[in-house]
């Protein structure tokens, strides 16, 4: 049983699964860059996850191997968590990741099957370029959420952040050495 209990009625699952079923139209850069929209709704909105629960969802599924989608598992298996069973936490997981995966995947496949068809069009072209930039920001949303919600320890996490973004934009060092070095400075209690 979870620590942090919440009711939800079938209206709040509905409610949750178009939801995400909305946010997966909208991440365009992935899962990741529609959190900030997930933190909202499921944190401040409706408080049916903590805010430590939304950090260590993301966290682990980014620690994980595979998909980083998979943090919208863990959140809804989260969320099924707080309701009370582990089959509302099975639950979750379905209709989260349906709710993400499902039409971005539809949507994507068709568009870049046209796209592909279309690619010596200048509006294509253009499209393509165009989307860096707003890709970029809504990571970038991400990374202020995680990093602003770091309370004391917010400065040191600001400048870890800044400084493995310096590594790896400077040096040919693996992702993954940094994020085991993170890994043991959080183990120690450093950030």
């Amino acid at each position: 049983m979870s620590p942090h209990q919440i009711v939800l009625s079938l209206q709040d699952w509905l409610s949750l699964f178009g939801h995400f079923l909305g946010l997966s139209l909208m991440s365009l850069g992935g899962a990741m860059s529609t959190s900030a929209e997930m933190h909202r709704y499921l944190v401040e909105q409706h408080g049916w996850l903590t805010q430590t629960q939304f950090n260590e969802a993301i966290a682990l599924a980014q620690a994980a191997p595979g998909p980083n989608v998979l943090f919208v598992a863990l959140m809804g298996w989260q969320v099924g968590l707080n309701a009370g069973s582990t089959v509302a936490a099975v639950c979750g997981v379905f209709i989260c990741l349906v709710g993400i995966l499902f039409p971005s995947t539809i949507f994507t496949y068709q568009v870049a099957q046209w796209g592909h068809r279309n690619r010596q069009l200048r509006g294509v072209r253009a499209f393509k370029q165009g989307m860096a930039p707003l890709v970029i920001g809504m990571l970038l949303s991400t990374a202020w959420l995680l990093a602003s919600s770091g309370g004391a320890a917010g400065p040191k996490l600001w400048l870890l952040s800044i400084a493995s973004a310096v590594v790896i934009w400077r040096t040919r060092i693996h992702l993954l050495w940094l994020l085991g070095a993170g890994a043991v400075l959080g183990g120690f209690g450093l950030v």
